[in-house]
């Protein structure tokens, strides 16, 4: 990822709908969600909503497609891998402790749930 590319996510996760938007597509995982859902689950209008999914899209951090008649958006998981790796890629600097617990933190949200 490039700097003007983290630079296009940031400013487009720096607010709060979009954030949330985000968050909940995350946690709905690669199947995505529709965006009449993503719209209940954060209580924007249809045209708020446009709004904001539009601009999550064009900073790549989120993608669509069509269903028969409903727009489904997930995640680009790629974009936000992309974009934690450029926060760390610098992290070290011959220091792996320094890094620990950032690493730590990524590696338990990812423990499978259990049964």
């Amino acid at each position: 990822m490039t700097e003007a590319q983290a630079l296009d996510a940031f400013a487009a996760l720096s607010q709060e709908t979009r954030l949330r938007i985000v968050r909940l597509l995350v946690t709905a995982g690669p199947n995505g969600l529709a965006a009449g859902a993503i719209g209940e689950a954060v209580g924007a209008s249809s045209s708020r909503l446009s709004f904001h999914l539009n601009h999550l899209e064009q900073a790549g951090l989120i993608q669509s497609r069509r269903e028969a008649r409903s727009i489904i958006y997930s995640v680009a998981y790629p974009a936000l891998s992309g974009l934690v790796a450029f926060l760390m890629r610098d992290c070290c600097q011959g220091h792996p402790e320094v890094c620990g617990p950032a690493v730590a933190a990524l590696a338990t949200c990812c423990e499978p749930v259990a049964p």
